[in-house]
């Protein structure tokens, strides 16, 4: 694939990892936070004196995906993979932290749905996975995990 050039492919997705699925960003500059609940961050704690920063968390999905001809892992982050999910990262981490094999179960959820996703290379350097930048789902019955996940363990909207 050429630097700047994106690829849209149709695909299936072969598997999810769901061990990694999201990560805490500062919720006014998105600056990457650890996982420490308690750490704030250094950047607009510091300019910002007024006020202290919250987190929020953000998809970055690392997805197995199959063409017509490569299997491929590339890596989906927020905007992409609320598609997929149909909620936000902290909502789904909310709802895993209440249901522990929520993760596993969207992962066997999303297995064998067909896709148009749009690739691009990496903006990083460093990164070894092709970029998701769109999805749209090819099935005209496509769920999105989250609301396959209430259904299988019996949580109504609003709960």
């Amino acid at each position: 694939m050429e630097d700047n050039k994106a690829l849209t492919v149709v695909c299936s997705v072969l598997g999810m990892d769901h061990t990694n699925f999201c990560y805490r960003v500062c919720s006014v500059c998105e600056r990457t936070l650890p996982e420490n609940p308690s750490s704030l961050c250094k950047f607009c704690n510091c300019n910002n004196n007024n006020s202290v920063s919250s987190s929020k968390r953000l998809f970055r999905l690392l997805i197995s995906i199959a063409t017509d001809t490569k299997v491929k892992v590339v890596i989906c982050f927020d905007r992409a993979a609320r598609v997929l999910f149909g909620c936000s990262a902290d909502h789904f981490f909310d709802f895993a932290k209440l249901h522990p094999f929520a993760a596993v179960t969207a992962s066997k959820v999303l297995q064998g749905e067909m896709f148009k996703m749009m690739l691009t290379n990496p903006k990083n350097g460093n990164a070894q996975h092709l970029r998701v930048t769109t999805v749209v789902p090819l099935s005209s019955g496509f769920r999105p995990a989250i609301e396959i996940l209430r259904e299988k363990y019996g949580v109504r909207v609003g709960s």
